[in-house]
Formats: structure tokens, C-alpha cells, sequence
């Protein structure tokens, strides 16, 4: 899961950009406005934290930006403004949800969780696939009950081809999710990750339930 923070508090976006790490997320963060409407409307993100207040760009204009061109990706509000009409403007101009300053991180992990969870349509917490469960809160994986132990990145990439066990997922797309823009299509790097999770996936499953379409991707079968 990729996210995008929007915030000009430098420690303040720091912190949540290394507590979303630790929970297993993909981050990229920016500290002004300009930038972080770029980043919004060019790069591919599953959910975007961002602030209204911000030094060269009011927030409320980066929200009307994105939701111009993408009417789907998530969007939560990181504001000072406690105002009942800040938190409608923000909500009737498309953000998805409102949090208000200061608050606690746990509350923020609970928001984003749920999000995300709407977003892929999902109803619990749990993602599941032939025998395979994966508890997103807890970055837990089980077969049939037994645990697989997985990196961070095989945890990523399975978690994503579990969200979109329908399609065929193309190895751009993993990268944009799963990798922090630290390698590109050409690298060895995503291979060697995948090789592992299925070798992994195979020695509790009996099987390889990752099917690679040459030339297209990959989908779980």
C-alpha cells in the first residue's frame, strides 16, 4: 500500500511517515503544497494524508486538484481547523474523512485502515485466498492456521495481489505500491522478492498460487 502526506510541519509529517513504515506502508512524503499537488496528480497512490495549511498552496485548492482528475483514491484531512464548516468544506469537496489536530497515531492507523478498506471493498480486515489469510492490521500471514513468515516487501507484494486477485498485476504497478520509487522496472530487485514469496507460498501450500503472465504480470490463481 502506497500513501502520499501531504504536511508542511516537518516533524510532524516525519513521524507519521516512520510510523507507517513500521507498519508496513510505502511512503512519500513532501512538506509543501506545490510539490505535494504534483505528486498527487502525477504519481499513483492507494491513499493521500494531507494538510490544509500549507505555505504556497491552501490544501482545500490540492483537493479540488486531485479529485478533478481521480475521483477514487482516498483522501484524509490532517488539520488544525476545528471548525464545523472546515470539516464540511473539506468532506462536501471530496475528502474522505476529517481528523483534526492534534491527535493520536493509533486513531490515524484506525482511519487509514478503515480507507483502505473501503476502497478495495473490504469488510473486514482480512484478506483471503485459497487457504491463505492475511490479517492487514497485524502483518500476519497463516495457511490452513500455520504461520508464513514473509519480509516486508513479500508482505507487500502478496497483500496487493490479494487486493486485486482479480486482474493480472503488472510489475510496474507493484513497484509503484510496494516500492518506494527505490527501483525501477528494470531492476532485478522485484524479481528476486517475488522468487522468494513463491518459493515460500509453495513450501506450506504445495503449490505456486502466483501465475506470471509473460509480458503482462502477475495473478493469483
Amino acid at each position: 500500500m502506497r500513501i502520499l502526506v501531504i504536511e508542511d510541519e516537518k516533524e510532524l509529517c516525519d513521524s507519521i511517515k516512520e510510523g507507517l513504515i513500521l507498519d508496513g506502508y510505502e511512503v512519500d512524503a513532501c512538506y509543501n503544497g506545490l510539490d505535494g499537488e504534483e505528486m498527487a496528480t502525477v504519481e499513483t497512490y492507494d491513499l493521500i494524508l494531507l494538510d490544509l495549511t500549507l505555505p504556497d498552496m491552501d490544501g482545500m485548492e490540492i483537493l479540488q486538484s486531485v479529485r478533478s482528475q481521480n475521483a477514487l483514491v482516498p483522501i484524509l484531512i490532517l488539520s488544525a481547523r476545528v471548525q464545523t464548516e472546515d470539516k464540511v468544506e473539506g468532506l462536501d469537496r471530496g475528502a474522505n474523512d476529517y481528523l483534526t489536530k492534534p491527535f493520536d497515531f493509533s486513531e490515524l492507523e484506525a482511519r487509514i485502515r478503515s480507507l483502505t478498506r473501503r476502497k478495495f471493498v473490504q469488510k473486514s480486515i482480512y484478506l483471503s485466498f485459497d487457504g491463505l489469510e492475511l490479517d492487514t492490521k497485524s502483518r500476519r500471514l497463516h495457511y490452513n492456521g500455520e504461520e508464513i513468515f514473509l519480509t516486508k516487501k513479500e508482505m507487500g507484494i502478496l497483500e496487493y495481489l490479494l487486493l486485486n486477485q482479480e486482474r493480472v498485476v503488472s510489475q510496474e504497478e507493484i513497484i509503484e505500491h510496494v516500492w518506494n520509487n527505490e527501483v525501477n522496472e528494470f531492476s532485478n530487485s522485484i524479481r528476486v522478492h517475488i522468487s522468494a514469496l513463491r518459493k515460500k507460498l509453495r513450501e506450506k501450500m504445495g503449490h505456486d498460487p502466483i501465475v506470471n503472465k509473460v509480458g503482462q504480470g502477475y495473478i493469483l490463481k
